[in-house]
């Protein structure tokens, strides 16, 4: 009995002993990657501090804070930021030199040209985004760093601005190159791979689910506005994957408008999607049937094979092939036929779909070295979208009154420390400005993280450290410290506390060759460290950012307010970009409807644009403006009925046909979109 009860649980055992396997192999995989990351910020910091030390430099502790400041888990990610960084830190340097030629003999000027530059810095790092926000940053706060260094603990101008300046270029020079090298020695680079992915499985989706609403256009017919929102919502998150695999390929680099025009292009489809849809549950179910099965025929067997199983893969290993199947058959939906606005409404905007779809592909034929259709290098500032300027003013604002403020308390204090904690502010309140409502907690994970850094700092300064003789001895204590705290700062708990553990622990222990142990000197640097943190985090308590539904609010009003400016004759130069912009600004709390009603907007902007030269070419010109002056008031019953009267006239226009028809078609489409969303429309209505 005891060896059958032995038999029968061994199997029970082994299924016990397998399933610990692999969770343990799956926790091991998963931990894999951090502790990989913490060596990697070891092994840079130590390359970095290591010819810093060769080199005799005045301040060694820059080079391995810039090589821990510099590494991120994504070596595209590390890559971008070094280059930006290379970017914004002779701009700052250059720039604090002519401030201190401009004012030799005066703090006081000085100190406020100071602080006017930080608030220019805040300001233009909330335009931009990802890391070319972080080069302005890195413009205002390395102005800061070598004006601490150079007004030292009396506050007035030593005259070492230009020797200052080179030093500390070169030294955060050194970590970003050393940095750079770690990483580019140790990882492939994933962010291509994973980009790629990302777009085909959102073009493949758009385009299967599209087809699937004209399939099943009729009494079957599915609400798909809750689908199409969270495909929205993916396209916008986008942007900062981009970034990275910007970052690691100059091939990329160079074609970066492809992918652009890529994400826009998906977009585009979604807005051809929505306007179908919407149609679709207007018509007698007969007429919603015939219309999507004109429009089906039209498209290649081989694209709807492929939709039927939508299969990310097999849109990756033929971009090129697709693109040029979705071209056509856009081009043939263009070219067809239609008796009716309805017909045409909906070949036309399916044609948008498939057009956008096949901007997706030309991006995703980049991304696998596929050579896609050539696409023109576009340049200028056409390119830089700036959907709101009031957040990047109250960041402004802010960064300007807290360091004015901050250097205001050294002048009257005289802490001899005072020059460190306007560093330290600074860093903090023009850094963190661009992160909106996550500022102030960010700022005081990092206040955290700083404090706890400073603790284990000084451990290591005066515990660890004076039994270590050699540079190896010394790198392997750093090594007990960095690869765990790397790898923490590699998972998303408390992410902001263990990156300024990670960031500021060199500046903090201050290693030089030889090694200085003056505790005193120490324990005030790491206060003006912690204060000047905490300095900045209290001042997004004070002034904080725009709220995020105050900031959606005002991008849904500033469209509006575009919206109607169109209306009555102001054409912007990039309709469609400019409200793009719009929404992949959106913060994440946005609503899906609010979302929604954006791309309204810009559907009905596009309408406008495509059908005012149609309406004068026809001589209904009048007409046509009757009914946007409602638009442009807020009216939108009022706008709808004048478009029904100017749909009726257009019907017995007895001009070219399809020229009318696209016409009606454009009509049909504006007053669906205004009845749908006549809520948002309306508000505000000037009467």
């Amino acid at each position: 009995m005891i060896r059958t009860g032995f038999r029968a649980s061994s199997p029970l055992l082994r299924s016990h002993a397998i399933l610990r396997a692999r969770w343990f192999n799956e926790r091991l995989c998963a931990a894999g990657s951090p502790l990989l990351f913490g060596v990697r910020v070891w092994a840079s910091v130590c390359l970095a501090l290591y010819v810093a030390f060769w080199l005799q430099l005045d301040n060694p502790s820059w080079a391995g804070t810039s090589a821990a400041i510099v590494c991120q888990p994504q070596l595209g990610a590390s890559l971008r930021k070094g280059w930006f960084r290379m970017i914004g830190t002779p701009v700052g340097a250059l720039v604090i030199v002519v401030l201190t030629a401009c004012f030799p003999q005066d703090r006081v000027l000085l100190l406020i040209s100071l602080a006017l530059w930080g608030a220019a810095c805040a300001f233009v790092s909330t335009i931009l985004r990802n890391y070319a926000s972080y080069a302005a940053a890195l413009a205002g706060y390395t102005a800061v760093i070598i004006a601490s260094d150079q007004l030292g603990t009396t506050g007035g101008p030593n005259g070492e601005a230009f020797m200052l300046a080179v030093t500390r270029v070169t030294e955060i020079g050194i970590g970003i190159v050393s940095a750079g090298i770690v990483l580019a020695g140790t990882d492939l680079g994933g962010a291509r791979r994973r980009l790629a992915a990302l777009l085909a499985s959102l073009a493949a989706g758009i385009a299967a689910r599209f087809t699937d609403t004209l399939a099943l256009a009729g009494p079957q017919l599915p609400d798909t506005q809750p689908v199409r929102r969270d495909f929205l919502r993916r396209v916008i998150a986008l942007d900062p994957i981009i970034d990275q695999a910007i970052g690691e390929s100059s091939q990329i680099r160079y074609h970066s408008p492809v992918l652009q025009g890529a994400v826009d292009g998906l977009l585009d489809a979604l807005s051809g999607w929505r306007a179908v849809a919407n149609h679709l549950v207007r018509l007698p179910d007969d007429q919603a049937r015939a219309d999507a099965a004109a429009v089906l025929q039209c498209l290649p067997p081989k694209l709807t094979a492929l939709l039927e199983h939508p299969d990310p893969a097999r849109w990756t290993a033929q971009p090129v092939d697709l693109h040029r199947i979705c071209e056509a058959a856009a081009r043939e939906l263009l070219a067809l036929p239609a008796g009716t606005p309805s017909l045409r409404l909906i070949a036309d905007k399916a044609a948008e779909a498939l057009t956008g779809i096949s901007d997706a592909l030309n991006g995703l034929a980049l991304l696998v070295a596929d050579p896609a259709r050539p696409a023109p290098r576009r340049r200028g500032i056409s390119q830089l979208r700036v959907p709101d300027w009031l957040p990047a003013l109250v960041n402004a604002g802010r960064a300007f009154v807290t360091i004015g403020a901050v250097s205001l308390f050294w002048i009257v204090t005289v802490w001899p420390n005072g020059a460190g904690v306007i560093t330290w502010t600074g860093i903090a309140v023009i850094l963190f400005a661009a992160r909106a409502d996550q500022a102030y907690a960010t700022a005081m994970s990092y206040t955290l993280g700083t404090a706890v850094a400073a603790i284990l700092a000084a451990i290591m300064a005066f515990a660890v450290l004076p039994g270590s003789e050699t540079f190896a001895a010394f790198a392997m204590a750093m090594g007990f410290y960095y690869v765990p705290v790397g790898a923490l700062a590699a998972q998303p708990w408390q992410k902001a506390t263990f990156t300024a553990m990670t960031s500021w622990f060199v500046a903090l222990l201050g290693p030089a060759n030889p090694m200085s142990y003056d505790t005193a000197q120490f324990y005030n640097a790491a206060v003006a460290m912690v204060t000047g943190v905490g300095a900045a985090a209290l001042s997004f308590r004070l002034i904080p950012p725009l709220s995020p539904a105050f900031r959606t609010r005002r991008l849904q009003a500033l469209t509006l307010r575009d919206l109607r400016r169109l209306a009555i004759g102001r054409t912007p130069d990039d309709w469609q970009g400019h409200i793009h912009g719009r929404l992949e600004a959106m913060p994440a709390e946005a609503t899906p409807l609010q979302r929604a009603q954006v791309l309204a907007a810009l559907s009905v902007g596009t309408e406008i644009i495509r059908l005012r030269p149609v309406a004068r070419r026809l001589g209904f010109g009048a007409d046509l403006e009757s009914a946007l002056a409602a638009v442009a008031q807020g009216r939108s019953a009022t706008a709808t009925a004048r478009l029904s009267r100017l749909d009726a006239a257009l019907a017995g226009h007895a001009g070219p046909e399809p020229e009318a028809l696209r016409g009606r078609a454009s009509i049909l489409t504006l007053s669906e979109v205004l009845i749908q969303h006549a809520a948002y429309f309306d508000a505000g209505a000037s009467g």
